[in-house]
Order: structure tokens, then C-alpha cells, then sequence
């Protein structure tokens, strides 16, 4: 069952999007405001798609853009925002689509369906002898799960699509949490040693750099 984040601070709107979502067979996550919605993300929380409103108390959705991108949640603006200014924005900044409220729920429904065909068609990534489901967010070593949490998955994969390169803490912050750096490097050296014990990557360390994951030449 898909996941979609539905990020809307209007109550009436929010709970008709989640009725219908629900309906039609999907699992409805709502967030009222940005600030909710930036916590979730940063969590580590899975989504397959995002249906996100511009104008949101503290942070609006232009500025959530970013940390949806980092974790690979495609976006479909759903705002009342109709100037072609606003457009785009949305749409130049990486939204899948920009629907002016009012809309037809069968109209959303339709253009959400592509929008998941297009980026959960099953993607496997092999690497050594890891096998990792995008879609399903499992790896196997072999023949053997290895059970990793979400932010782990993140960043399991960020450092395989970028093996042999070394990475600043900055970057790592800012493609995997979505976030500016403010010093936290405690936060990615937690993640990093407990990614290296589950998996027996060679994951190393570069002083006042930040890691870069070898592999055998």
C-alpha cells in the first residue's frame, strides 16, 4: 500500500484528501503544518509521494522542497497559489505536478497514479553481494536480510551511489536529512558506526572531512 503525505494545514481539506486517499486504497499520512512535516521527514519516515500546500504556518512548501527531494519523496503541490509566479516555482524547484485548488479528487487521483508509476516501478540496486529493494526499502547481504532503520536505508544507499568519494558532513546532512549543517556531526557518526556494524562496509573515516565508503579495486 502507498503512503502519501498529505501536508495541509486547512482541517476540512485535509480530512476529505485523507477520506478519498483512503478509499481508493492508499495509507494517508497527515501533517497540518511545516514544522510537523520537517520533523516527519527528518525522522526518516517513508513516503511514496507527497501532496503538499504552499502557504503553511512557519515553513511553507516551496521551503520543504529540498528535504522531500533528499529522501527521494516526488511532490505534487496542491495550493490555491494560481499567479504563474508560484507555478514556477513549484515546478522548477523538482514538483512532479502543480494543482490549483478547487480541484476533482478523480483528477488528483489520476495524475498521483503517475506520478507513482513513474518513481516506484521496483528499482533494485546491487552492490558486492548487497541486493537493496528501493521500492520495499530491504536489503539482503546474500541470501540474508539485514533490518535497517529508515535513516540507515538513506544512507546505505547515498553512500553506495557515491562509493570511493569522499563525503563532507555537510553534503551527508544535507542529501540524507534534508538539512543544513549546524555542527550536529554526532548525529552522522551514530548512524555511520551503526550502518558499518550491520553491514561490514568499509566505511571510513577522513579527519575534519567526513567518510567515504571503499570498495576493492
Amino acid at each position: 500500500m502507498y503512503r502519501v503525505f498529505v501536508i495541509e494545514d486547512d482541517e476540512a481539506i485535509s480530512r476529505l484528501l485523507c477520506m478519498n486517499l483512503s478509499i481508493a486504497g492508499y495509507e494517508p499520512v497527515p501533517a497540518r503544518d511545516g514544522q510537523e512535516a520537517l520533523k516527519m521527514i527528518l525522522n526518516g519516515d517513508h513516503f511514496d509521494v507527497a501532496l503538499l500546500d504552499v502557504m503553511l504556518p512557519g515553513i511553507d512548501g516551496f521551503q520543504l522542497m529540498e528535504p522531500l527531494k533528499a529522501h527521494s519523496v516526488p511532490v505534487i503541490y496542491l495550493t490555491a497559489k494560481n499567479d504563474l509566479e508560484s507555478k514556477l516555482t513549484g515546478l522548477t524547484s523538482g514538483a512532479e505536478d502543480y494543482i490549483v485548488k478547487p480541484f476533482e479528487i478523480m483528477e488528483l487521483l489520476v495524475r498521483m497514479e503517475k506520478v507513482l508509476a513513474r518513481h516506484c516501478s521496483g528499482g533494485v540496486v546491487t552492490f558486492s553481494d548487497f541486493t537493496i529493494f528501493v521500492e520495499e526499502r530491504t536489503v539482503l547481504k546474500g541470501d540474508r536480510p539485514i533490518v535497517l532503520k529508515p535513516l540507515e536505508f538513506d544512507l546505505l544507499l547515498f553512500f553506495i551511489r557515491n562509493q570511493n568519494i569522499a563525503l563532507s558532513r555537510e553534503k551527508i546532512l544535507a542529501e540524507v536529512w534534508g538539512m543544513d549543517f549546524y555542527g550536529e556531526s554526532r548525529t552522522i557518526d551514530i548512524h555511520v558506526s551503526q550502518l558499518r556494524k550491520k553491514t561490514g562496509l568499509s566505511i571510513v573515516s577522513i579527519p575534519r572531512i567526513g567518510y567515504r565508503l571503499e570498495t576493492a579495486p
